[in-house]
């Protein structure tokens, strides 16, 4: 089983990044898809969560109406389109597949908002 999270980077403050999550070694399409992000000092939070088949969508409210999470279910992917992106974007970004009590994490892609 493996999630690759690539798109990372530094990006000035109103700039946009699109995150990928490739996965790989388990049933992708049955699987919820999550992106949560940890900043330094703080707990890891959920960031945008999209069901199996995409039938909904859920995000946090610092996020909304900025940030949109997708999958493709043939390419095995989820990405995470961050638009306008603020300084307190900044943060280490993981994806997470759940399945009933099955849950698989990546290693992560580091987000830098600064100018």
């Amino acid at each position: 089983v493996q999630l690759v999270e690539s798109g990372g980077g530094l990006v000035q403050p109103g700039g946009s990044l699109r995150l990928s999550c490739a996965a790989s070694g388990f049933a992708f399409i049955s699987y919820a898809m999550t992106w949560y992000r940890q900043a330094p000092g703080k707990e890891r939070e959920l960031v945008a969560t999209i069901t199996s088949a995409g039938r909904s969508t859920n995000y946090a409210d610092s996020v909304k109406g900025r940030f949109t999470i997708s999958r493709d279910d043939v390419k095995d992917t989820v990405y995470l389109q961050m638009n306008s992106l603020k300084p307190e974007d900044t943060a280490k970004y993981y994806c997470c597949a759940t399945r009933s009590l099955t849950t698989f994490w990546g290693e992560g892609t580091l987000v830098t908002v600064s100018s």
